[in-house]
Parts: C-alpha cells; structure tokens; sequence
C-alpha cells in the first residue's frame, strides 16, 4: 500500500455537490463558468482514483498563491471540492489522499473575475517499491492456528498466490472460500481485510479485521491494519486507540509508530505524534523516513520552524527522489524566505 498543514487562513470553502467535470485531462482547467459572485472568481473541481472512478473519502485541498499564502479544505465522499471568494490570478491546488498510498496530486488554476473555473485532479498511485503494504502474511504467534481444516488452508494458500501476483480479485475469492469452509479463520480475515484495504473497500475492510480482533484479541495484524482504515476513513481518534493496542502488542514496529503519529497529528496531540514519529524513524531508519516529513508538519503546526525545516532536511537526506520531495523543498523554501 496506504497532509499537509501550514500556518493557515482558512477560506470560506465548501465540499459542494458540483457537476461532473467531464473528461478533460487531470490538472487541466475548463474554461470558466459564470459565478454568483461578480466580483471575485471561484475553483471547482473533483478528484479521482486512477480508475477513473471518483475518491470515495474526504481529501484534503491546499490552495496556494503566488504569493505563497495557503488555504485549506475538504473534498466531500465523491472527491468533490469548491473554493470561493478567490482574487483574479492563478493559484496552485495540492491534493492529498492517503500518502502512503498516493503520490501528491496537483494543478494549475487561473482564476477570473466573476466566474469559476473548473479542474478534474487524477491522483496518483505511489510505486509499490515504496508503499507501506498492510499487514498481510507476517504474523505473530498468536496468529497461528492448528485447527484450520486442510481445505482451508489450500484455500488460503492460493489466496497467498495470487495476492504476490497482483491479483486481487482471485485472492479475495479464495479467501472467502477459506473462510466458509473455517468461519474462525483469524489469518484468512485478516488478509481479506488488507486485499478490502488496498481496493479502497473501507467498510469491508473494517468488518474483516474487527471480526480478526474477535476471534484473538490479542493478534497484532488485524489492530495495524484497523488503525490505517480508520485513518483512511478521517477517524482519527479512533485510529489512534487501535493502533494504541497494536503498540501494546508489539512495541517494536516501526509501521504501528508511524500510524499513530499520523493519527495523533490529525487529532492535533503534537506532543503524542512527536514522540510516535521519532520512534518510528529510530525503529525503521531511512526505510521509514516518512516520519521525518510528518514530524516536519508536526513542528510547522506547533509553530517551530527551525525544528521544521530540519526534518523536512532530514527527509530528503534519506529519500531525495521520494514522490513528495518536491514538497519538502518548497516547504524549507518557505520556512527560510519567512
């Protein structure tokens, strides 16, 4: 598998019911429509998944100006986005989905007088070389059952196959096999949970892993795969409780550090997020450098910029072509004109 926030005014935006947009490239704008507002202009648009089918979660929207004053807002669950009250000029949109998952989409916009201009953004899916997979086959002890009939264990095993051969169709079928054929079939739910998780079947996903957590409450896959859900799903407090109990189980995992850093900075605990991060990155090194750039937003949020512009530094130390290095050399740009 698998935002940014800086010192921000937020504009009067709101997640509106907007027309399609059609089918112009992604980034591209239309030309304008008449806006209620003669006096000032407007953005519309709409985010989608690689599929072309729409984001089916709230995403957030940065609006940047030429002057490098950023705004803030929300997507609605059909990816749909509005800003208004917007001076004649052109503006840059940044859209962030699940940035373990998606690259950073963006776009230019001109904005007019008296009219919105519309813009259709197709995020992007990150290498899996660089995801962070939820997880799957890795299992503790406690995962293991000796009860699984021979029959459900071939289906899970074909289930194995065709998951590291990318098809997830199949591995989902098979799963679901295994688990008619031993209805408590920990591993099989979970790993049904992660395939749900990585198609963006949220819902799904959650029942499979909460139905895991049943059968052994004291299993650790299923708590690290409920809590990156839940962070998909913008619940992040509950995110945070989940992988609270991940970390009760097995302290050392550098992913479970790094999710509940991400959940506790949405949640506004910066002081929780900080300690989460720099645990993940002490525990995962340079393959878990994310969390230098989370720690980067954590620190903007609490007003340290020099903490900040270290470990935005310190993130592209490790990762200089990461998908979001882009970001982090703007950020430091900003943090050293200020």
């Amino acid at each position: 598998m698998r935002f940014i926030r800086l010192l921000i005014v937020v504009l009067a935006c709101t997640a509106s019911a907007a027309a399609q947009t059609g089918s112009r490239p992604a980034g591209q704008p239309s030309a304008p429509a008449t806006s209620p507002n003669m006096s000032q202009g407007g953005i519309r648009g709409k985010v989608i998944l690689p599929s072309g089918a729409p984001v089916n979660q709230a995403v957030r929207i940065s609006l940047q100006t030429s002057r490098g004053t950023r705004d803030m807002g929300f997507s609605d669950n059909q990816g749909q986005f509005e800003f208004r009250g917007l001076t004649a000029g052109e503006y840059t949109l940044e859209v962030e989905g699940d940035m373990l998952r998606f690259e950073v989409g963006t776009a230019r916009v001109p904005v007019f007088s008296g009219a919105l201009s519309t813009v259709l953004i197709t995020l992007k899916e990150r290498p899996s070389s660089v995801q962070n997979k939820p997880a799957g086959n890795v299992i503790s002890a406690g995962e293991i059952d000796k009860d699984v009939p021979t029959k459900a264990r071939k289906e899970f095993d074909e289930a194995s196959k065709f998951s590291e051969e990318g098809q997830a169709l199949k591995a989902i079928e098979h799963l679901k096999k295994a688990i008619a054929i031993y209805p408590n079939f920990l591993m099989a739910h979970n790993d049904l949970g992660a395939q749900f998780l990585e198609q963006g079947n949220l819902d799904e996903a959650a029942s499979e892993l909460r139905r895991a957590i049943e059968i052994d409450a004291k299993a650790f896959n299923p708590y690290l795969n409920l809590g990156i859900v839940l962070i998909r799903q913008q619940r992040s407090a509950e995110a945070a409780d989940t992988l609270k109990k991940a970390i009760s189980l097995e302290s050392n995992s550098p992913d479970a550090n790094l999710y509940l850093g991400q959940a506790l900075m949405n949640i506004n605990d910066l002081e929780g997020a900080e300690r989460q991060l720099k645990a993940a990155y002490n525990l995962g090194g340079s393959s878990h450098a994310l969390a230098l750039f989370y720690l980067g937003e954590v620190y903007l949020k609490r007003g340290d910029r020099a903490l900040a512009r270290q470990a935005f530094e310190a993130y592209l130390r490790d990762e200089p072509n990461a998908v979001n290095s882009t970001r982090a050399r703007q950020l430091i740009g900003v943090l050293q004109s200020r």
